[in-house]
């Protein structure tokens, strides 16, 4: 109890400090506080896009954020501002239907482009204005990538990969046999959502540094369930199909292949095309003598590093770690010394640190060590022989710069202060481009040397205008578990807090394996709007949210639902006891896998939790995605018990509080098949709840309609709460 008095005597300071009085009285409207409408009480930041050399960068002035029409030349020593590219000036010289604001690909000069239109693609050379058309098909040119050489330009089409010699204009068919389920450098569903990410756009090639190969993923998805999503548009609406495999489905058959453009030979890297398996993150050595490549099987508890020869395709292993729980892509493998060496990030001892391996796999060094995780290799330094990187050696829900030698001395942390900082470091780490921000500062931009020391301010967030408005307290502290985890928690009080009231708890939470939701950063303005209409704004996080590293999420495995019902719960306990808690109050809302945190918190937890908004949210794991879900699960054969403890239908007979759902009918991630499959259930039980659709919404509700995803949850939270009305 001594750190909940200590908190409650810390409040008793604050609140004699209100009472005196504030210039402050405006309070946020819900538009400032979801939508970023005017008037705005924080800027925003430049935009960093890269460094040119180790003096000079490229970013986007904060007011081009939204246009991306100004690109700035940055000289970090003058502080001296040019324009680098005025695309909004530089697209008057093109026709009509064609603009550089918005491009398909750029080449790393910024000199060279490609763009579209009417699904045909074109290059232009910016330094003498020329356009050339590229295709002329009726089928479009997907994920078009220049070769490093910026000569050649790889795509795919119907499937197939294709490139085109820009001076020439020549094209070549590399691949013929794509199809509907045939995928040859375009990522199956699956791969594009939970191994290669996002971010791949699903593209699934890579040129090699020399230009003269591409290393293709060719995926056969007829193994895959189709999954049938329904537009409701027109009169007799339409039917989009989904290769999408669900736990314990087939998975798309995976090969991979080496192109040698010049003679259009393709080499296939031996593996056995029929295996239930993973291939993955093909990564050329910086000579194109190698292809780097990780395999892991179906239980994903094993991974190996494969390197391949290109004129051959004969592997020979390089690397290779089991865990008990799972193992997971390495994503961030950088070769060193000319490509005699490679990093690693791996979590095999429980924590994320870097380890140094020669070519061949043998380890050199390890570089950190301690109950803390790197969380990302932020820049290789090869003339100087650093490692800089991420991470947080102190609290776990901070973020640092440090740096390390490759000979594993001289590790120091660079950047100074409470809070979480994102870093830019220039190619020889002479700067360092700074951003952070803490549970009581909002963001700030500085420049930093190599040793970590303040030069200059370069961009604030802070403005005039947050003087004027009631903002709550927040603050950072943890909560005991019980049982040897202090769970990191962060809370935005109202700004008018008055100790002899009772105020409700609203907890936003995420939930997933290593996906922490508490971080020391300024909160958003929506947990200020709700604070200032009295709600206490909450976040937790558990055992298995990624601050007791890879140890603590692997105690997951098998049993989804469990820790974080766990220590939700204790959280809950734990506010029981603060006086000026409401506890008949106390909401969760989440999205995704925070949506099913939620609805298990309103039914596993419905004798702690009284309310809840859940947002497209995942109800049975047999109902989601085989890689995400057999990560952490198994399949359902291996894992009955688990699969059936997992799922809110176990639990659904349990809810009794008031509870929002709200999911989009177009959702491809999660299907709305899962709250549909909830729903039902409950009617059978006459259980009331509040269900909201989203016609042709995908997974997160986009433009215009977040408008009313804000609005309606709003409401709900005011009515529930019994809040007073603006």
């Amino acid at each position: 109890m001594t750190r909940l008095k200590n908190i409650v005597c810390g409040l008793l300071m604050i609140q004699a400090v209100y009472a005196l009085g504030f210039a402050a009285d405006k309070n946020l409207t819900l538009q400032q506080a979801f939508l970023r409408d005017e008037p705005r009480l924080l800027k925003p930041l430049p935009r960093i896009e890269t460094w040119l050399d180790d003096r000079t960068w490229l970013a986007y002035p904060a007011a081009e954020m939204r246009g991306n029409t100004l690109l700035m030349k940055v000289d970090a020593v003058t502080g001296a501002e040019t324009v680098f590219r005025d695309w909004k000036a530089l697209s008057a010289a093109l026709p009509e239907g064609f603009s550089l604001e918005r491009v398909l690909e750029r080449s790393t000069d910024y000199d060279k482009a490609l763009l579209e239109k009417d699904n045909d693609l074109y290059f232009y050379d910016i330094t003498s204005s020329a356009l050339k058309r590229l295709s002329e098909t009726p089928a479009a040119e997907k994920t078009p990538r220049f070769s490093p050489d910026h000569r050649r330009v790889a795509f795919t089409r119907d499937n197939n990969l294709f490139v085109t010699e820009i001076a020439s204009g020549q094209e070549k068919q590399l691949t013929f046999d794509g199809s509907a389920t045939l995928l040859n450098g375009w990522a199956s569903w699956v791969y594009y959502e939970e191994i290669l990410g996002r971010r791949s756009q699903y593209c699934a090639f890579w040129w090699s540094p020399n230009s003269e190969m591409i290393a293709f993923l060719r995926f056969d998805d007829s193994p895959v369930p189709e999954f049938t999503l329904v537009k409701a548009d027109g009169i007799h609406g339409e039917i989009e199909v989904q290769r999408y495999p669900k736990a314990g489905d087939p998975n798309p058959g995976v090969r991979l292949g080496i192109a040698h453009v010049r003679t259009g030979d393709i080499v296939w890297v031996d593996s056995d095309p029929e295996a239930d398996h993973y291939i993955a993150w093909p990564l050329w050595t910086p000579d194109s003598k190698q292809l780097f490549f990780q395999w892991m099987n179906r239980g994903q508890d094993h991974l190996v590093i494969y390197s391949a020869v290109p004129e051959s395709g004969v592997i020979k292993k390089v690397h290779e770690e089991r865990q008990p729980s799972w193992v997971e892509f390495f994503e961030d493998i950088t070769f060193v010394g000319d490509g005699k060496n490679f990093l690693l990030r791996s979590t095999v001892d429980g924590w994320s640190h870097l380890y140094l391996y020669d070519i061949n796999g043998k380890l050199i060094r390890r570089l950190t060590q301690g109950d803390w995780d790197v969380r990302a290799i932020e820049r290789v330094d090869e003339k100087n022989r650093v490692v800089y990187f991420s991470a947080a050696d102190r609290d776990p829900v901070e973020k640092h710069l440090y740096r390390v030698d490759l000979n594993g001395k001289n590790w120091r942390r660079l950047t100074t202060g409470t809070g979480s900082h994102t870093c830019s470091v220039s190619p020889h780490g002479r700067h360092v481009i700074d951003t952070h921000s803490s549970a009581t500062e909002p963001g700030r931009m500085v420049l930093r040397d190599h040793q970590g020391r303040l030069l200059r301010t370069l961009a604030e967030q802070r403005t005039p205008l947050l003087e004027e408005y009631r903002l709550g307290k927040t603050e950072m502290f943890t909560i005991p578990s019980g049982d040897g985890y202090d769970l990191p928690a962060k809370w935005t009080l109202p700004p008018d807090l008055d100790l002899n009231k009772k105020y409700p708890v609203l907890f936003e939470i995420y939930g997933g394996p290593g996906a922490p939701s508490v971080h020391h950063t300024f909160p958003r303005l929506s947990a200020q709007f709700m604070a200032q209409r009295g709600v206490i704004v909450l976040s937790v996080d558990h055992r298995g949210s990624g601050h007791f590293g890879k140890k603590g999420a692997a105690l997951m495995h098998r049993q989804l639902g469990k820790y974080e019902m766990q220590d939700y719960i204790t959280a809950v306990k734990w506010l029981r006891a603060i006086p000026f808690v409401d506890s008949t109050r106390i909401g969760i809302s989440g999205g995704s896998y925070g949506g099913y945190a939620t609805l298990m918190a309103m039914t596993c937890g419905a004798d702690y939790f009284t309310h809840g908004l859940a947002e497209f949210s995942v109800t049975d794991w047999r109902l989601y995605d085989n890689v995400y879900t057999e990560r952490f699960m198994d399949t359902p054969e291996e894992n009955p018990e688990g699969y059936e403890a997992a799922s809110v239908l176990t639990w659904a007979d349990k809810l009794k509080g008031p509870l929002y759902i709200s999911h989009g009918t177009m959702d491809d991630n999660v299907h709305m098949q899962n709250t549909l499959q909830l729903i039902d259930k409950w009617q059978d039980m006459d259980k009331e709840f509040i269900l909201m659709l989203y016609p042709n919404g995908r997974h997160g509700i986009r433009p215009p309609k977040d408008w009313h995803v804000a609005r309606e949850g709003w409401a709900f939270w005011q009515r529930v709460f019994n809040l007073e009305r603006d």
